[in-house]
């Protein structure tokens, strides 16, 4: 049996408000193009879905168009969804009864009884061959919150015990359920630790100060964990059967460098044979220009020189960031950079301007008694002598002069 794991779509997100809808659908065009290729016969999303809680209509549009769109090309394919930190859990499974008449199961909350017991059928999901035969069984749990998670009487922390309580309830009721043969996989979006976040693109999920989740939580006996939330693919542990998927599109310039891609499960009998990238294809580049923080002069002489070609739709023009060495305020900045670019075939996302560090005696400590005495004047001062190792000059004190005025003093 094969199996494909996907996770952060994170549909509908905007990278510096420029709008990624064309960007999306090439990447789903070239999924549902993969799943054909590769004969799956099931595909795991592993959360976040949406980038938010309440996805605009032309970021659910694109999900249920793909879904249709795979039902139609492979009506064998069996599809299943957790619901990701991103994602609202009931609005992911409003449509579940209409999908699951359609191969796709929906899970994004965990639901209890009026006994208060967990419903641990609605996280189990039988995978099936072409042929409908049961080959596997998927413990499909979605993100968790507190109030999500049995309640454990154990030493450490309640959610971390918890949670592994939930895993390991789901895969006591697959050993009950499977035949021999047959695999047992798992589905979660979480941050695992040691895992790898990718700079600037990833929201903290702390809660009561709990953030990683060991290896341990998953039985020696699951054949595979597909995982989501961390946007960079990478194995759990070293094992190569617990893996994060990462992200299908770049979510910040951190991952200008970095391939994006899908991973491959063949299943055979109870265990993962092999587990393979395949990479997805960039469809609009990102550019960091220069690649390391330059000075201004050095800036501009590269934006000048950056051939790009004239042909390219709108849709499809790279997204650029500019990153800039300074000695100090430059108000023109933005001014001078639109200007260097404004004949070329680029989006202007970001400006990151750096500050030249400067060395030397660390600033006395102030008493409180101290620090009473001081003016907002004498504070813009001080600030200005740490950042850039001299006095601040006469017009940028007359600037905040006049930005502080009589009533805004007193305030202060």
């Amino acid at each position: 049996m094969r199996l494909l794991h996907t996770s952060d779509w994170h549909l509908g997100q905007t990278l510096h408000n420029y709008d990624r809808t064309y960007e999306h659908q090439c990447f789903l065009d070239w999924l549902l193009d993969t799943i054909v290729s590769e004969e799956a016969d099931a595909l795991l999303i592993a959360g976040d879905i949406f980038d938010n809680a309440n996805p605009s209509s032309a970021a659910q549009r694109q999900l249920y168009g793909f879904l249709q769109r795979a039902k139609a090309r492979t009506p064998h394919l069996q599809i299943v969804v957790i619901a990701g930190n991103h994602d609202s859990p009931g609005r992911l499974e409003a449509p579940g009864p209409l999908l699951e008449a359609h191969g796709t199961v929906v899970i994004g909350n965990v639901v209890r009884g009026r006994d208060g017991a967990i419903d641990l059928d609605r996280l189990l999901v039988p995978l099936r061959d072409r042929h409908g035969e049961t080959k596997a069984w998927c413990l499909g749990i979605p993100f968790l919150r507190p109030g999500d998670v049995p309640r454990v009487e154990a030493e450490g922390d309640a959610y971390l015990n918890g949670i592994a309580a939930l895993y390991r309830q789901a895969f006591d009721l697959a050993v009950e359920r499977r035949e021999e043969g047959q695999a047992i996989l798992a589905m979660g979006h979480c941050h695992m630790v040691d895992g790898q976040s990718s700079q600037d693109s990833e929201r903290r999920i702390v809660i009561g100060g709990t953030e990683a989740l060991p290896a341990s939580m998953f039985d020696p006996q699951i054949a595979y964990a597909a995982l989501g939330h961390l946007h960079l693919a990478q194995r759990v542990g070293k094992k190569e059967h617990l893996r994060y998927c990462g992200s299908p599109l770049p979510l910040s310039f951190a991952e200008v460098g970095y391939q994006h891609q899908v991973l491959r499960i063949d299943l055979e009998g109870s265990i993962a044979r092999d587990v393979t990238p395949i990479f997805v294809p960039r469809a609009v580049d990102m550019l960091r220009v220069p690649a390391k923080p330059a000075p201004l002069a050095e800036v501009m002489a590269a934006l000048e020189s950056l051939e790009l070609d004239p042909g390219l739709p709108p849709a499809c023009h790279p997204y650029l960031e500019v990153r800039v060495l300074l000695d100090g305020p430059e108000p023109g900045l933005r001014a001078q950079v639109e200007a260097a670019i404004a004949d070329k075939p680029v989006r202007l996302a970001k400006i990151e301007p750096t500050r030249k560090l400067v060395t030397g005696e660390a600033a006395e400590a102030l008493t409180l008694d101290q620090l009473a005495q001081l003016q907002p004047d004498d504070i813009f001062k001080r600030l200005w002598q740490q950042r850039y190792g001299e006095d601040a000059p006469d017009d940028q004190l007359s600037a905040f002069s006049e930005l502080m005025l009589p009533g805004d003093r007193e305030r202060a």
